[in-house]
């Protein structure tokens, strides 16, 4: 199994691009996405701040990674952002030869990043950003957009700023505007389409986890 990890700000574009991945490659890609291991309330009732990675569950999603390069099925949580709170039903998810791993703060978890195969930043101005999350988070999950200001003053800003843009750095593959750059996409396919054709190892490519 070979891993990708899509990191980027809230509203980047990530999903985007994991979205337009699976619809080019139907069937040979997986997708774990950060945030639906949130922390179930009953679990951690005190969550205050949730752009920290101390928010998450990441201990598990390393686990289910593990399991998933191991030929197993796991039972991945969904967490519903309309009561902020983790579901008791769960999502069952196949082995599949390319994994993706996507989350705003992946980047800054240590015991996760040598699991990354390739790492890309979805890079977007914070503006733009923010405007996108504003309108998922109004539309799509019911809040005020008194409530998503308030939360962005309060710890998104700061975490986009402190957390999130650093580890651009980190990444092998920077995406500018996200899924509407089509070149970076092609590009990104291409990869892929590698990847599979060669057993996930083409010629001259070095593994991460093999340096």
């Amino acid at each position: 199994m070979y891993i990708i990890g899509i990191c980027g700000l809230s509203g980047s574009g990530k999903s985007s691009i994991s979205r337009a991945v699976l619809e080019r490659f139907p069937g040979k890609i997986g997708v774990l996405e950060h945030d639906m291991y949130y922390y179930a309330k009953k679990d951690k009732p005190t969550i205050k701040n949730y752009d920290h990675p101390d928010a998450l569950e990441t201990g598990l999603l390393i686990n289910h990674i593990n399991e998933l390069r191991n030929g197993r099925t796991i039972e991945r949580p969904i967490y519903d952002f309309k009561l902020s709170d983790r579901k008791t039903e769960t999502v069952k998810i196949e082995p599949h030869p390319i994994l993706i791993i996507e989350g705003l703060l992946i980047f800054n978890i240590p015991e996760l990043m040598p699991l990354l195969d390739l790492r890309i930043y979805v890079d977007v101005p914070l503006d733009k950003a923010i405007i996108r999350r504003i309108k998922r988070d109004h539309i799509d999950r019911g809040r005020t957009v008194q409530s998503i200001i308030n939360q962005y003053e309060s710890t998104v800003r700061d975490a986009a700023i402190n957390l999130v843009q650093p580890s651009r750095y980190l990444a092998d593959l920077i995406i500018p505007q996200g899924a509407t750059n089509l070149v970076a996409l092609e590009v990104l396919y291409g990869k892929i389409r590698d990847l599979l054709s060669t057993g996930n190892k083409p010629d001259g490519f070095i593994h991460k986890n093999e340096k």
